[in-house]
């Protein structure tokens, strides 16, 4: 491991990396299993049609919010906890770091306690073995994110197309299973769920985690390789692994594809896919959370705060994180897309869409404009009766650009003259 991914400065040109790196990468990230339990609670609560208008509304609105922060992270060569320094200032970016740290943590124990729950279903270990379990993986899947984004890309190769194979193959499975396209059209909601909650559920999915595209997308070649792979990863990725638990719970009645998989008899590749899903989107997961620590704390030693993230995620797994996934994720729709919104805006319109080389950047401590936008967009998104991350987007880049317009200093000889 002679690199370290260059956690606290740009990326340079000889490390930036092609089309299909890149999109293998944000695949097995976008790739994971509690995407499709969210994708089970929308599946009771709507018809066939409606379904589909919430996947492909809620996909593509969260495609375009990555895409865009993508798009400057390839340009800058940053990732997004290094751009909160420009909106937040040098201390004041420690807001974001600890936001979006959290959130990958959450993420982490999430997946270290499914797996092993799912592993002692299916294999009729003693339940008991749940807790050491979570210990093993939970230090385990972060190995490849140790070694990096090789690391990372590396795992993503081998686990994307055989995920591919098994969520096609039972998707196939089921739809054959339900009758058809009519059999689906035939379905009726047995739940209520609002077409705003159900938007909110489909972006908070993974709004943390396209927030945080950029830890790769900086490592792209061109802004187009960037704003390509991440569309596809964030639109047809994540769209499929949502559509899979929304038909998982119509012809199931079960909320994720490992369940789905038990149901149609497939034990050996449900174990093989089950592994191969969590640890490819884990690595990921912890990769952010070190890259984020790193800025929080000021250092270069982005292994060392891997692995503390990686043992601080599993005793989260073990004291029953699994248990607040749905409060998880409303959290994560409402509180994370305002920080996107600064940045965009922060990098459009103060930067011009070019910011300067870090390293000889003179920051404030504090930059209250993109700290006020940010509470702004975030009281906006809790109170909103529709969409919350949309409207906590564009809050925080509407006040970001009203308050920075109002801050700069006006020029001598302008105002009205008596």
């Amino acid at each position: 491991m002679p690199h370290n991914d260059h956690p606290l400065s740009e990326v340079p040109a000889q490390a930036r990396k092609g089309f299909w790196s890149i999109t293998v990468v944000l695949f097995g990230f976008t790739f994971f299993t509690s995407t499709l339990w969210a994708g089970g609670s929308l599946g009771t609560a709507f018809s066939f049609g409606e379904l589909m208008l919430v996947i492909a509304l809620g996909n593509l609105l969260l495609g375009a919010y990555a895409a865009t922060l993508a798009y400057i992270g390839c340009k800058s060569g940053l990732h997004t906890v290094l751009m909160g320094r420009f909106c937040f200032g040098e201390w004041g970016s420690k807001l974001s770091d600890v936001i979006l740290a959290f959130t990958q943590i959450g993420w982490y124990a999430w997946g270290t306690a499914t797996v092993a729950m799912i592993l002692v279903e299916t294999t009729a270990l003693p339940e008991p073995m749940e807790t050491g379990l979570m210990v093993v993986f939970g230090l385990a899947f972060c190995i490849t994110a140790m070694i990096g984004y090789r690391g990372l890309d590396w795992l993503s190769r081998v686990a994307v197309p055989v995920m591919l194979m098994f969520i096609l193959f039972t998707l196939y499975t089921g739809f054959g299973q339900a009758g058809g396209v009519g059999g689906l059209l035939d379905q009726e909601p047995t739940t209520e769920m609002g077409f705003g909650a159900a938007l909110t559920i489909v972006i908070g999915t993974f709004v943390g985690g396209a927030t945080l595209a950029t830890n790769w997308t900086r490592f792209a070649r061109t802004p187009r390789i960037a704003v390509i792979a991440t569309l596809a990863a964030f639109v047809l990725g994540n769209g499929l692994m949502v559509l899979t638990g929304a038909l998982g719970a119509l012809v199931y009645h079960e909320v994720d594809i490992v369940h789905v998989m038990l149901a149609q008899g497939f034990v050996a590749m449900t174990v093989t896919m089950l592994l191969l899903n969590i640890w490819s989107t884990q690595d990921n997961t912890i990769y952010n959370f070190g890259v984020a620590g790193c800025n929080l704390l000021r250092t270069q030693r982005r292994r060392l705060v891997t692995v503390l993230g990686a043992v601080i995620g599993t005793g989260l797994a073990v004291l029953g994180m699994y248990d607040y996934l749905v409060p998880f994720l409303i959290l994560l729709g409402t509180f994370i897309p305002p920080l996107g919104g600064v940045i965009m805006a922060d990098f459009w319109l103060r930067h011009r869409g070019r910011y300067p080389a870090l390293e000889h950047a003179q920051l404030a401590s504090f930059h209250w404009p993109g700290l006020l936008a940010y509470g702004a967009g975030s009281v906006a998104a809790f109170y909103s009766p529709v969409v919350p991350p949309v409207i906590g987007v564009l809050t925080a880049a509407l006040a970001y650009m009203v308050l920075t317009h109002s801050s700069r200093p006006r020029p001598i000889g302008t105002g009205h003259r008596p």
